[in-house]
């Protein structure tokens, strides 16, 4: 019998200390999201099944509309065995000019045997000045799949605002059976000197990652991923790389279509040769 949500609010000196806790689980031939508890700003809103029910669909909302210095937000995803859920965020993340305290966001998910995440959230965007820490750590069993990606964009560059202040730190790890899979640390401190290096942002807003770990993958899947790229900005860089049982792809340019266009063609290339899934793009991100 599926759980009631549960939620609580606090907000502390006008900081919010949220959470979100959801577990899928496959059932009577579909994936049925059996617990959600959460704490605001955070909540999730009613499952849906575009694709058929074996995939579930889930859109995260941030109610408070942004990340200010001293927030603490947590996030807790379980798949159990063969369960496939698709989980976005409703909107971009914004994280605002700090008043002096870190914003922090701590991401835990759990992939059991059989099962498969797709973690999509649209981008964050980065204010100059912001203080912002994230950390995601995946367990995966053996036999499950994980796909996810992140794109951030430093400073409001439509207003022309470059990130020049304050500091952004993403760790991300990958770990199967106890084995680290793939450790990625990036450390971002804001500056002029780093906005135009060549070893830091090289003058472009926006930077990206997409990792796919479940099955090994063949050199000429890779030049598929490469040949999907198609630059609508004469700045921008990619790489293309193989992981142990997986794929990364990275960006750097200043166009959030050119990035997601290309992240969402890799996406729906691996749900075709690994996950037996045809294109299936959220309805949030057309919005």
């Amino acid at each position: 019998m599926n759980e009631k949500p549960h939620q609580t609010t606090t907000a502390s000196k006008n900081f919010w200390h949220g959470n979100l806790h959801l577990v899928y689980a496959h059932r009577q031939n579909q994936t049925q999201l059996i617990f959600n508890q959460n704490q605001a700003p955070l909540k999730v809103q009613r499952p849906f099944y575009p694709e058929g029910q074996k995939v579930c669909h889930s859109v995260i909302l941030h109610t408070a509309g942004g990340v200010v210095g001293g927030d603490r937000l947590s996030y807790n995803f379980h798949l159990q065995p063969h369960s496939q859920a698709l989980i976005t965020t409703a909107t971009a993340g914004k994280i605002y000019r700090s008043n002096g305290m870190t914003a922090k966001q701590v991401i835990e998910i759990k992939v059991d045997d059989g099962a498969c995440l797709e973690w999509l959230p649209q981008e964050t965007i980065v204010f100059d000045g912001a203080l912002y820490r994230q950390d995601l750590r995946i367990n995966l069993a053996t036999k499950a799949s994980y796909i996810g990606w992140e794109i951030t964009r430093f400073g409001r560059s439509a207003r022309g605002e470059k990130f020049l202040q304050g500091e952004w730190r993403s760790h991300t790890e990958i770990w199967q059976q106890d084995k680290p899979l793939w450790i990625d640390r990036q450390w971002l401190p804001g500056s002029e000197e780093v906005f135009h290096s060549p070893h830091g942002l090289a003058g472009q807003p926006i930077v990206g990652s997409l990792v796919y770990i479940g099955q090994e993958i063949s050199p000429e899947l890779v030049h598929q991923a490469r040949n999907l790229w198609e630059p609508t900005l004469t700045h921008s860089q990619i790489g293309v790389t193989r992981l142990e049982h997986g794929l990364l792809c990275r960006y750097r340019g200043s166009s959030t279509t050119e990035v997601r266009n290309w992240f969402i063609g890799v996406w729906q290339l691996l749900r075709m040769s690994f996950l037996s899934r045809g294109s299936c793009v959220s309805r949030v991100w057309q919005v």
